[in-house]
């Protein structure tokens, strides 16, 4: 007999028999209704498990990590309103049942069932995976997290005071709420949670409010490996900035009342808590789990000798409130409940085709209210004396930097934040003066930490902000990479469209930094981001294009509600000569506020036929150099600049190249990886014969004189084109 069946049985005989847990009795302020209530939430969630598990033998399932051993996080959902929005632990079903339980209209077992069975019908995913989330609850789907979900909580509460001194247009928590954020034991070790907490904490500590109530629901043990006794308490209770409190996840009485505490104390002080919930963990992991292969049976039969529900039933009938065959009873008639719903939602339809699965991927968009802009009033009097200076040539830098000023002050939902943005103006002088123009609450100054970062930017998404993180150097973002692919790249997909967290994430990178920082600050690979699907990928390679793809970038995400990735080539920021020193010809002069490049529009340059060179970034700017010494040798090419690296521009590039029979394509990015190879292919099946790549090779970028030796340059450009035109002579 398995586990579960074990523990189902011990429940049916002890809750007659009274061979019930010790433990506390009831105390506190629960209601005789409202410990009835949380208890058949407890009951629902058990009965939960045991049918997906049955449904997974029977190959109607597929996700069987259930909830047994927390179902006393009934009780902590009972103590915050469903407008608190709630981040959940996947061990956190009997928290969305007792949250369903406070908003009418709500079927949450059958809802749950079609989870269970991937129907294309389950409201949170539509058959996309199993998942506790919901849009009328205010809980936003997380799949199987570890501790990933903890920095965009973070932001989220982050945003609540935000919004209380900038009001966004589509705001959707209240200015008197909280965030909640559940994890293990286990996953409060990850880097992760321990960086959001930290984050956390220092922000408290400087006054900055944050309503957010951190859960970790202890159950002594991560899988197969154990939590030293002890080590939540000993490690969480002394954080500067935080307030903890410990409960009896057993006892409901002892758990509501603690959570009450801790929810009025977050509310009322605009300061984050932890909330440390004892449990036990039933059944071993997952469904393939077998915990007395790591766990002695004494130490099994420990754990489901204090099940929850024994405890309930124990203090329902100590208090009066249920006899324990009432209690009993209602189990079973749950249990057969549930079994009567499933039998019906196994019929219901799954997805079946590619475009049924990747529909979601993209967020729907959403009505904005239009503007005209900036005022000329508004902008005379932020710009101040660069306003003369706009119709003058000048370098990305400074061209980035007005196209942020000129969004920022027509949208004031848009915040950027980052380490170095505010007070310093950046590291390479881009967010210059933007903090005096728009104050600390618009542009943040971080702390070093990129998972927090961007977690405070995807929390603010959720709640109708457009943030413009900024990540110092491409090199970086692979200490935070699965907040973008993991976080915020997959809303959309596991909630089926009804939850997005848009945002313009700014980073410096690529390579050509004449010899400064070696390969951390140097970085010419960009394959960590093609490869997520759903975002958005922008490369300018002149500031006037900068600042037309910053604001269609600012489009997309205001309008459309995309993750939208802008890259920005570090040594082009400063660049100022082309062919020659002092000819000034890569500055440009700052357009209008109103125009802008649209998502998938391509840059020509030229209209030679001889030979297309496609490209972006720096690549663009050598294969200038490039192009004009060709032309000097009679070959008369044209320079493509990809500017959207994804989507990739299939379409535009097609037409931009029709007329061309060679095509050379320039990608600072390596051999391996590297964004030619998906132009390769995509050139050589629209049928392209001369077809060549001038790439960096796989290798770091060291410091030094030897700083481009590994990567694309004017004279390896010249050299390709030469060989693929001779190919063809």
């Amino acid at each position: 007999m398995d586990r579960a069946e074990i523990v189902h049985q011990n429940f049916l005989d002890h809750a007659v028999k009274g061979n019930l847990p010790e433990g506390a009795a009831p105390s506190g302020r629960l209601s005789p209704d409202l410990a009835v209530s949380i208890y058949r939430a407890q009951v629902l969630s058990r009965a939960l498990d045991r049918t997906s598990r049955a449904m997974q033998k029977a190959g109607q399932g597929f996700y069987t990590i259930g909830s047994s051993g927390h179902e006393g996080m009934a009780a902590v959902a009972r103590a915050l309103r469903p407008t608190d929005m709630a981040f959940l632990h996947y061990r956190d079903a009997a928290f969305q049942i007792a949250r369903a339980d406070q908003v009418p209209g709500q079927n949450i077992a059958w809802d749950m069932l079609l989870s269970f069975a991937c129907s294309r019908e389950d409201p949170t995913s539509g058959g996309r995976h199993k998942v506790l989330g919901s849009k009328a609850l205010m809980i936003p789907p997380q799949t199987s997290t570890i501790a990933s979900h903890l920095p965009k909580a973070v932001g989220a509460a982050y945003s609540i005071g935000a919004a209380r001194r900038h009001d966004p247009e589509h705001r959707v928590l209240p200015q008197d709420g909280l965030v909640m954020c559940s994890f293990g034991d286990a996953s409060a070790n990850h880097s992760t949670a321990q960086g959001a907490i930290n984050t956390a904490c220092w922000a408290s500590v400087q006054s900055t409010p944050l309503p957010l109530l951190f859960v970790c629901e202890d159950n002594g043990i991560g899988i197969s490996t154990k939590t030293p006794k002890g080590w939540i308490e000993a490690s969480m209770s002394h954080r500067p900035g935080m307030r903890y409190f410990q409960a009896d996840g057993l006892n409901i009485h002892d758990t509501y009342e603690v959570a009450c505490e801790a929810a009025k104390y977050v509310r009322e002080q605009r300061k984050p808590a932890l909330l440390h919930v004892r449990t036990v963990r039933l059944y071993g992991h997952a469904g393939a789990d077998v915990p007395t292969t790591y766990l002695s049976k004494a130490e099994v039969e420990a754990d489901e000798a204090n099940d929850p529900l024994l405890h309930s039933v124990r203090l329902l009938s100590q208090a009066g409130t249920l006899s324990r065959q009432e209690a009993a009873q209602i189990y079973t008639d749950t249990c057969a409940r549930v079994e009567r719903i499933r039998s019906e939602a196994v019929t219901r339809p799954h997805l079946e085709t590619a475009t049924d699965v990747s529909a979601s991927l993209i967020p729907p968009a959403r009505t904005c209210r239009s503007g005209n802009g900036p005022s000329p009033e508004a902008r005379a009097e932020v710009f101040g004396s660069d306003l003369r200076a706009q119709s003058e040539p000048q370098p990305m830098s400074r061209l980035i930097n007005w196209a942020l000023t000129d969004l920022m002050l027509e949208h004031g939902e848009l915040v950027a934040m980052g380490e170095d943005v505010g007070r310093k103006g950046g590291v390479y002088g881009v967010t210059q003066k933007l903090q005096q123009r728009f104050g600390p609450d618009r542009v943040i100054d971080t702390l070093l930490d990129e998972q927090s970062i961007l977690g405070l930017a995807i929390g603010m998404g959720h709640n109708g902000f457009v943030p413009i993180p900024e990540i110092q150097f491409l090199a970086y973002l692979h200490n935070a990479e699965d907040q973008i692919r993991g976080e915020a790249a997959t809303l959309p997909f596991f909630s089926n469209g009804q939850f997005a967290n848009p945002m313009v994430l700014r980073i410096a990178g690529l390579g050509y930094q004449k010899g400064f920082g070696g390969h951390f600050h140097n970085d010419n690979s960009l394959a960590v981001l093609r490869d997520i699907p759903g975002i958005v990928i922008a490369c300018p390679s002149d500031g006037a294009e900068a600042a037309m793809m910053l604001r269609e970038a600012v489009r997309l995400a205001r309008e459309e509600q995309r993750v939208v990735v802008f890259i920005e080539p570090i040594a082009l920021y400063p660049m100022r000569d082309l062919h020659e020193a002092k000819d000034g010809a890569w500055m440009r002069s700052y357009p209008s506020p109103d125009q802008r490049i649209a998502l998938g529009d391509v840059g020509v340059n030229g209209e030679g036929t001889d030979l297309a060179i496609v490209t972006y970034g720096n690549g663009r700017y050598l294969s200038t150099q490039a192009q004009a010494e060709l032309h000097n040798q009679g070959i008369n090419a044209r320079v493509i600049d990809l500017r959207w690296l994804a989507p990739l521009p299939k379409d535009a590039l097609l037409a931009a190249t029709k007329e061309c029979s060679r095509i050379l394509i320039v990608d600072e990015c390596r051999t391996t990886g590297s964004q030619s190879e998906g132009l390769m292919a995509m050139f050589h099946e629209a049928g392209t014969s001369q077809l060549a790549r001038v790439v960096a090779e796989d290798c770091f970028i060291p410091t030094g004189p030897a700083y481009a030796a590994t990567l694309p340059s004017k004279d390896s450009i010249v050299a390709a084109a030469l060989r693929l035109i001779g190919e063809d002579q």
